[in-house]
């Protein structure tokens, strides 16, 4: 069989069983146990009780259990328990601090779970990207990202920057026609891939991978088998226990050696007397030092709504002088208002306008009506370009103020936003109107 980007788009619509008006609700529960949900299968998170004996695995926590187990048969039961406590107080420091990282975390994933237009029963409508599947009509324009792996039926402008997927900065133009012969996923320009950002235009697309079998889950795939890196703070600690339990374990050695054959002292007596100088060099306190340390570090930072998923990290982040972050959407509410309209060389609010006596601002809203893709619902959702939903919502407002100004014009044809004109106009069958 061809591959997806060698077929007609009339193919790939049998194939998958769907059409340009979107699936039924039936196919769609289908499809979705046909083809799975649009999720990349991650590693599931640690128990409470695994992360609690994971904090065990230091060496220092090790030679100090060991110490604890020798002073316990030796009747030393204060220096047991007091070795003891101390470790287990810093397992349970590490363990709350990285749960509640993990219960923030898993909350922060729900509250910013990407959402995806489709077209479904031959509406539009929007939904959360974990419930793609393959089949699905998906409508994109200037600033969405790609969700699955799909074959373009309609482009108008569409420029895809894939550089998350080909390492390559520049904007693909995407076209709709079929390649007849077999390419590199570069230059599939009939197709879009999950993580792509549509930079120009608008495109329709019928999904043809989810989850793990688009190209970014089967990298996704590859490295899930990396290990994590130890921190520097990791290294430095974990170094400075090798050394010193070796100096310490060798010191000890010597003085039971000299206890045993210099001083002739029964055996037991002079064990006891390594393990004393044993518990007294280790710094049984250390970990629990450098937990609290973090820990408040991390507290520090969560009162700033930083979330830090290891306490080691809070040392990494420390040597951070820079981070480079996208706001739209992430500083911001990704939400546009009209604050004011300038027409015959005067400001005006939305409030002050009257478009019976002026026509220039009939001519504004009639184009902020017309030159839009986006769709405000009548309950206040929105689906399209936040620039967009804010000139309807301006002529929405300037419409509940004055009911009996209606549009009747209807869109006949339209030339999309490009980068080169840096315009959008559409026509109705008597006017042009530009934005």
């Amino acid at each position: 069989m061809k591959p997806y980007y060698q077929q007609d788009t009339q193919t790939v619509f049998q194939e998958l069983h769907s059409s340009p008006k979107g699936l039924t609700p039936a196919q769609v529960v289908q499809n979705q146990e046909t083809y799975g949900l649009n999720e990349l299968v991650q590693e599931k998170p640690a128990s409470p009780l695994m992360i609690f004996f994971g904090q065990f695995k230091d060496l220092l926590v090790i030679v100090l259990i060991i110490a604890a187990i020798i002073s316990a048969f030796s009747g030393e039961l204060i220096s047991t328990l007091v070795i003891l406590g101390v470790i287990t107080l810093n397992a349970i420091l590490g363990t709350v601090q990285e749960v509640q990282a993990q219960k923030s975390l898993e909350s922060l994933k729900s509250l910013s779970s990407p959402h995806v237009k489709v077209i479904r029963d031959a509406r539009l409508t929007e939904i959360e990207s974990s419930q793609l599947t393959g089949g699905d009509i998906v409508y994109v324009e200037a600033g969405d990202v790609i969700e699955g792996d799909g074959r373009l039926f309609e482009a108008a402008s569409l420029q895809v920057n894939e550089s998350a997927l080909t390492g390559e900065p520049v904007p693909v133009e995407k076209t709709t026609a079929p390649i007849d012969k077999e390419v590199q996923i570069n230059d599939q320009t009939d197709m879009v891939f999950s993580s792509g950002l549509v930079t120009n235009g608008t495109g329709k697309y019928i999904c043809t991978a989810v989850g793990m079998d688009t190209q970014i889950g089967r990298i996704a795939g590859m490295i899930s088998e990396a290990r994590d890196r130890k921190t520097p703070l990791q290294k430095s600690l974990e170094d400075f226990s090798k050394k010193l339990t070796i100096y310490i374990g060798l010191l000890c050695v010597l003085l039971l050696i000299l206890h045993v054959f210099v001083n002739h002292e029964p055996f037991l007596q002079a064990l006891m007397v390594a393990v004393a100088l044993a518990v007294a060099a280790i710094p049984e306190a250390l970990n629990s030092i450098v937990t609290i340390v973090l820990s408040i570090a991390t507290q520090k930072m969560v009162k700033n709504h930083a979330i830090m998923k290891k306490l080691d990290a809070v040392e990494s982040l420390g040597c951070i002088s820079v981070i480079c972050s996208d706001k739209t959407g992430t500083l911001t509410q990704n939400k546009m208002t009209v604050m004011e309209v300038f027409t015959d060389m005067t400001p005006y609010t939305v409030e002050l306008m009257d478009a019976r006596t002026s026509y220039p601002q009939q001519i504004l809203l009639k184009a902020a009506k017309l030159n839009t893709n986006a769709v405000v619902n009548a309950d206040g959702s929105s689906i399209g370009d936040p620039t967009e939903i804010a000139l309807i919502d301006m002529f929405n407002q300037y419409q509940k103020a004055h009911p009996d100004f209606v549009i009747k014009a209807e869109r006949v044809e339209e030339v999309p936003f490009d980068s080169e004109r840096k315009l959008m106009s559409v026509s109705s069958r008597h006017h042009i109107y530009t934005k």
